[in-house]
């Protein structure tokens, strides 16, 4: 297996209409979502081998999104079902193209019920990568499950990549830089949002945040800057890569997308270890951007993902501006 993601799938309630917020919104149409379930399909969609690993209610809506999984080509032998609990669903509003207003419901939602002893040992010991989120550490039993399928994945040589993916509205800004801290100590590649860089560390500058991130354990550290790009960092140094300019439709998904492209240029070339110069990782988050750009320009998170063709005639167009 080249990417295993673990973590939330849902279904996201998006709106019938953007610029509003979300008690104006005056429909909602349910869509495959859920963070690490993004990566999974779009890193599919790229041409990875990919298998996601979660829990869903054992009723309609889990059934559901199983099956879409299944449609990307995306691995489901390490999904479970649970009689006890739905499925979760996230209610996202569009305020405009490139923000959004999220509410979840889940008490609890059947993905924070997956225990260790549910993991497809096999599946995360054989991995290339290993993607998660924070959300899944935001309580028991998920929160062991999660940190047995690290250990599992490390142990077989995985690169580990982790998406901070902060929600304030599912628990406190203390306890989740508590927890999201002290799991950087067994990742290799941590991916931050600018507001996540300084809440982690006090730091809004982006060079002075990632070298404090890097000092607790990872060696990437990724910083995406939504329409300005994305920055990375590695003991030999850093910058910025510029973004590409599209029309942006819908930001959702965008740095999900933007992962999976990122992981698949890491895993899909070789040994990751051998990818983290300068120059490469250079090569490797222009690829990121343009996953992201284009996943920017349909709505929704699963159906705006790009296929490995779209990106290389994206980038060939770009090349002959």
């Amino acid at each position: 297996m080249d990417i295993v993601c673990l973590g939330e799938l849902l279904i996201d309630m998006l709106p019938a209409e953007l610029g509003r917020s979300l008690v104006e919104v005056t429909a909602w149409r349910p869509k495959p979502g859920g963070a690490p379930a993004n990566v999974a399909v779009a890193a599919a969609r790229l041409g990875a081998q990919s298998a996601f690993v979660g829990k869903v209610g054992d009723e309609a809506f889990g059934h559901y999104l199983a099956g879409v999984l299944c449609d990307e080509g995306v691995g489901v032998s390490g999904m479970r079902y649970d009689r006890e609990a739905r499925t979760g669903m996230a209610f996202i509003a569009k305020p405009d193209e490139n923000s959004y207003d999220i509410l979840f419901y889940r008490n609890p939602g059947a993905d924070m019920r997956l225990r260790a002893d549910e993991l497809d040992r096999g599946m995360l010991s054989g991995t290339r990568a290993f993607h998660f989120g924070s959300i899944s550490l935001i309580q028991e039993p998920s929160r062991s499950a999660t940190l047995e399928a690290i250990r599992l994945a490390r142990g077989g040589g995985a690169l580990i990549s982790f998406d901070v993916n902060y929600r304030p509205d599912l628990w406190s800004r203390e306890r989740a830089c508590d927890e999201v801290l002290s799991a950087l100590g067994a990742v290799d590649l941590v991916k931050v949002n600018e507001l996540e860089l300084e809440l982690l560390t006090g730091r809004a500058d982006l060079e002075e945040g990632s070298r404090e991130l890097l000092e607790r354990g990872p060696c990437l550290c990724v910083v995406t800057l939504g329409s300005e790009g994305s920055y990375f960092r590695v003991a030999q140094g850093g910058e910025t890569v510029a973004p590409f300019r599209v029309r942006t439709v819908d930001a959702t998904g965008c740095g999900d997308a933007f992962v999976a492209g990122l992981l698949w240029q890491l895993v899909g070339g070789g040994d990751w270890r051998g990818q983290l110069s300068v120059p490469r990782l250079r090569e490797a988050l222009r690829y990121a951007n343009a996953v992201g750009a284009l996943t920017s320009t349909h709505q929704g998170a699963i159906p705006a993902l790009p296929t490995a063709q779209m990106v290389e005639e994206f980038l060939a167009g770009q090349e002959n501006r």
